[in-house]
């Protein structure tokens, strides 16, 4: 009789689609629940090197929340690759501009920095109204 453990490949992977509604939500505690599905965690064949997660819509994205004063307070940095071009963004303007990075860059800090954590980040789709062009997938609500 021989005993071993299990290891998953991504081909083993029952790819299911999952739509989030951040509204009122809080941004750290929404992204790591998101990271964490994105990864498989929640999967019992879950296995470090394989992507065993499932994909991720997030809706309502420009409803998001952010506690004590991180909107005024906290930046976001991106450099052009020329001297001087640092260029940084507070949360209130770039939840003004863009509200899905902010739910974007909150989730991708929170992946694997590898090739692996490139192919995860691809299954997140971040919205900022209620509505996605995802019904094709079927996905299923998932409360957070």
């Amino acid at each position: 009789m021989k005993k071993y453990t299990y290891s998953a490949k991504s081909s083993d992977n029952k790819d299911k689609w999952l739509v989030v509604d951040a509204k009122g939500a809080i941004l750290g505690r929404l992204a790591s629940t998101i990271a964490s599905r994105l990864r498989g965690k929640h999967n019992p064949m879950y296995t470090p090197h394989a992507d065993t997660g499932d994909s991720v819509i997030v809706i309502n994205a420009e409803k998001i929340v952010l506690t004590g004063r991180k909107l005024d307070q906290k930046n976001y940095y991106r450099h052009s690759g020329y001297t001087g071009g640092l260029k940084t963004i507070t949360a209130k303007k770039l939840i003004e501009k863009k509200p899905e990075d902010l739910v974007r860059f909150a989730v991708k800090g929170m992946l694997p920095k590898n090739s692996l954590g490139r192919k995860l980040y691809k299954k997140l789709h971040v919205y900022a109204g209620d509505s996605h062009p995802h019904s094709a997938q079927q996905p299923v609500t998932m409360s957070i």
